[in-house]
């Protein structure tokens, strides 16, 4: 179960990753940003699971701040600038 979910993770993560390279808009290219930061988050939880080591958990917490903070960031770069 974790080999498939995982396979559909990655899937999806390589589409959002072009979606990022050839966006044609700006905020096309920090949704995809976005989605990059959760599903990797989501790789990083699935693979402390599966593992069984919680400190892969810790990594995902500071993953997810940093995501937050760089798409609240990039949000902010295209609402008014910095």
């Amino acid at each position: 179960m974790f080999h498939i979910i995982s396979i559909l993770l990655l899937l999806s993560l390589f589409f959002s990753l072009y979606r990022f390279l050839n966006g044609p808009t700006l905020t096309d290219r920090v949704i995809a940003f976005d989605a990059i930061s959760i599903m990797s988050l989501s790789l990083i939880v699935i693979l402390a699971v599966y593992f069984e080591r919680s400190l892969y958990l810790d990594i995902a917490l500071v993953f997810g701040l940093i995501g937050f903070l760089g798409t609240t960031l990039l949000g902010r770069f295209i609402e008014k600038g910095i």
